[in-house]
């Protein structure tokens, strides 16, 4: 019982980091409807920068939000201006095709330009173990899990609480309403842009002190992310928290107890059976479309 509940634990620190990368995919999807195959990149990537300004001197602040800024005008403003912008009115399909390509491209750019080797990267959290009733938790796990809990937590009030917010779920679900009504529609598409950014910079930032920053990091994590997305619902933000803990605890039990050959089998097991007995993600909501 006390080694399920320490990879009980240790799977929800891993399912948080996979919960900020799937609510990246539906806030995206909503907004805009793309699905953004390069979001694993886009975590891998903010990790190298934050260890670029750590290099030059920078406090670990410093750097995040330097990070985050730099996030939001490559992976924000010019990934949407560059890539979805100019393929939106072909459909989906390209975009989806461009961002595989994309990912393809960071992943052998900073293999390329910076390194081929994993890198260790400095937690944010004391090298510390808190022993509760026999169980086991570091300090990274507590502190990786409360900290993603908290920004999607923060996020969901944003979008619910705050004008822009509001604005934005508007557009995310009637673009042309929305344009009636006076919101300035390419606008709050960009605000999610933005958002999903620095959600992957935050991303990064838990994940790398555990797995280290390394050029193929994003891969799989995007992979999961995305099962994650769809498990929890692809239109519910509330679903990305839930399927990426369900996948993160998952695959740390079937790792324990059948055979870590089939970690990163787990996602994808889970996904076929809610895609085939609740195809909407357990939170999701059936969209009906006319044709």
């Amino acid at each position: 019982m006390t080694d399920f509940l320490q990879l009980f634990f240790s799977g929800l620190a891993t399912g948080s980091i996979y919960a900020l990368a799937a609510l990246g995919f539906t806030l995206l999807w909503q907004a805009s409807g793309t699905i953004n195959f390069a979001q694993g990149e886009f975590v891998m990537l903010p990790a190298f920068m934050m260890l670029g300004f750590i290099s030059l001197g920078a406090p670990m602040l410093v750097s995040f939000v330097c990070t985050a800024l730099l996030a939001v005008l490559l992976l924000g403003w010019l990934f949407k201006r560059g890539v979805v912008d100019p393929l939106f009115k072909y459909g989906m399909m390209p975009i989806v095709v461009a961002t595989i390509g994309l990912s393809i491209a960071m992943r052998n750019g900073v293999r390329a330009g910076y390194s081929a080797e994993a890198h260790p990267f400095a937690s944010l959290f004391p090298d510390k173990l808190f022993n509760i009733a026999g169980v086991t938790i570091t300090m990274q796990d507590v502190g990786t899990f409360a900290l993603a809990l908290v920004v999607v937590m923060a996020t969901q009030a944003f979008l619910a609480k705050t004008v822009t917010g509001r604005a934005m779920q508007a557009v995310a679900q009637n673009t042309e309403s929305a344009s009636v009504l006076g919101i300035n529609v390419p606008r709050m598409i960009f605000y999610t842009f933005a958002i999903n950014a620095v959600l992957a910079v935050v991303a990064a930032m838990l994940v790398t002190p555990t797995y280290l920053a390394k050029f193929d990091m994003g891969e799989g994590l995007g992979t999961k992310a995305f099962f994650a997305a769809i498990i929890g619902g692809f239109n519910n933000s509330r679903g990305a928290l839930l399927g990426g803990l369900i996948v993160g605890v998952c695959e740390n039990l079937a790792s324990a107890y059948i055979s870590p050959a089939y970690k990163d089998a787990v996602a994808l097991v889970i996904f076929m059976v809610v895609i085939l007995f609740k195809p909407q993600g357990l939170l999701g909501k059936k969209e009906e479309r006319k044709v």
